[in-house]
């Protein structure tokens, strides 16, 4: 943003847009993406990615005529100006496009070409979407007997291939050809198998996360030997020096005994210091387990109950149901993510393994990138987003924590925001050395015994008494640790059923 409001020289100018294309269109954010990609001009000398990025684009917005015309701007390119793209890829995609224009002679035409060029390239990958591509292609038009072949290659492709996902996708299409052909016993044989991929799917995504977290308990256990290794290091040394001393005369073995003593005693209290810290990081732990673990265990429910009634639902083929089950689906899993999310950078700033650099910060702009991240939870509960912040204010601050504070106060108002609601970010420019940023919501509010207890200066976490609405409070608990660490304050003014402003104070920039 500070690069295209400042900036004259048009190269840059559309790396940024193209850039910013990119990064919107990895949010799942299309139109924002198009908007910005048209920008670029057609000097660019990646101005070949700009048709094929136009043409991905378009197909994912369900505007294929638009992506047909892209698509065959990059087809007419010789192929020694192709820029880090494969010609059988852009095949693949004219052939969807028709497709899904039920246009299936050029549709029938695009797809093979792609096909003979992806054999060449020896891409499973690849070559299975292919062989599904086609096979869908006769399967619309009731060509059964020519469909199955291909649902039959890519099935019999996906044994070599190491992807969970496509596997459990072969095994579903046979299953419903089968269905179709009414081999019902083979049919519920291909169903079994695609449930187990799927099951295996999930088991690998919860081994790798194990396999991670033990990593960094292991890693915590050792850093814990090796801090008593030097305190036993250090009383061995002092004990040397104890005897020593205690082989020259009386008078110096008096002293190193007064010595001996006073060392005994400091190392006492060193020690004595160390047991309350480390007994009060034990209860920390302990209840942060504790209620983390509860946390969890109470999502993974939900998403099994919900499953469950997912694969009821997709038996009965009620889709309303479906799709209400999805989102909710999508939504125990973002909690979890942030959960989760909450409780690294908690345990990296315990451990003082948090890198810190405080630096001037375009406060307007950091609001906007966030608004960008939240967009889609925004949309799916219809509140508005106003950035009023001023555009001219800038704080000294470390960015990547001021970034975890606004997600963590801004995914609270929107849980806490009814539907058709509005959140709104807003600052003051005070006369002292501090900015301030307000985060306003119509939400549930708090009472004056909820603002107190989130305020509280401990650092243990505390498990508020209405549970259910709260939470975790690890995020707020994070919230205040690094807003303190960065030299700034935080005030809250809330009532219930009348909103709430969070009311942010950082150093300005000098």
């Amino acid at each position: 943003m500070k690069q295209l409001n400042s900036s004259r020289n048009k190269e840059l100018t559309d790396y940024c847009h193209y850039l910013r294309g990119n990064s919107f269109r990895q949010l799942k954010l299309f139109k924002e993406a198009k908007y910005e990609v048209i920008k670029i001009s057609k000097n660019f000398y990646f101005y070949p990615l700009v048709n094929k990025k136009l043409g991905e684009i378009s197909l994912e917005l369900k505007q294929f005529k638009k992506a047909i015309y892209y698509f065959k701007k990059v087809e007419k390119i010789p192929i020694p100006n192709q820029q880090g793209y494969k010609i059988s890829i852009i095949y693949q995609n004219l052939g969807t496009s028709y497709l899904h224009l039920n246009q299936f002679p050029e549709a029938e035409e695009y797809l093979f070409k792609s096909l003979q060029l992806q054999e060449k390239e020896n891409d499973s990958i690849s070559i299975f979407g292919i062989y599904n591509d086609i096979a869908n292609l006769y399967y619309v038009q009731y060509k059964d007997a020519q469909a199955i072949p291909y649902f039959e290659k890519a099935y019999s492709l996906s044994k070599k291939i190491n992807a969970f996902d496509k596997k459990r996708d072969a095994s579903l299409n046979m299953a419903v050809v089968e269905e179709n052909r009414g081999n019902f016993k083979q049919a519920l044989a291909y169903r079994k198998e695609s449930e187990q991929w799927k099951d295996s799917l999930n088991n690998q995504n919860k081994v790798w996360a194990l396999a991670d977290y033990e990593k960094k308990y292991a890693v915590a256990q050792k850093q814990k030997q090796i801090s008593v290794l030097k305190v036993e290091n250090e009383l061995k040394n002092t004990q040397r020096n104890t005897m020593f001393f205690s082989t020259i005369g009386l008078l110096l073995l008096l002293t190193g005994g007064v010595y001996v003593y006073g060392q005994k005693v400091k190392n006492a209290k060193i020690i004595l210091s160390q047991k309350e810290k480390l007994d009060e990081l034990n209860a920390t732990k302990d209840q942060l387990f504790s209620i983390v673990s509860h946390d969890l265990r109470s999502s993974v429910n939900a998403l099994k109950t919900s499953n469950t009634k997912l694969t009821n639902s997709l038996e009965s083929k009620n889709y309303d149901e479906l799709d209400k089950l999805l989102h909710q689906n999508s939504a125990i899993a973002n909690s979890a993510y942030s959960l989760l999310d909450n409780l690294l950078h908690w345990a990296l700033l315990q451990t003082q393994q948090l890198y810190f650099h405080k630096d001037s910060v375009h406060l307007f702009s950091i609001v906007q990138q966030i608004e960008y991240s939240y967009k889609p939870l925004l949309l799916e509960k219809t509140i508005a987003f106003e950035n009023e912040v001023s555009k001219n204010g800038f704080i000294f601050v470390d960015l990547d924590s001021l970034k975890i504070i606004l997600r963590n106060l801004l995914d609270n108002a929107i849980k806490f925001s009814p539907e058709h609601s509005s959140i709104r970010f807003y600052s003051l420019d005070t006369p002292s050395e501090f900015h301030q940023l307000i985060i306003e919501d119509q939400g549930i509010g708090m009472s004056p015994e909820t603002i107190a207890e989130l305020l509280e200066d401990n650092e243990l976490l505390a498990k508020k008494s209405n549970s259910e609405i709260i939470g975790t409070g690890l995020g707020m608990q994070l919230c205040k640790q690094m807003i303190k660490k960065n030299g700034g304050t935080l005030a809250i003014e809330s009532e219930l059923n009348k909103g709430t402003k969070m009311i942010l104070s950082f150093p300005k920039t000098v």
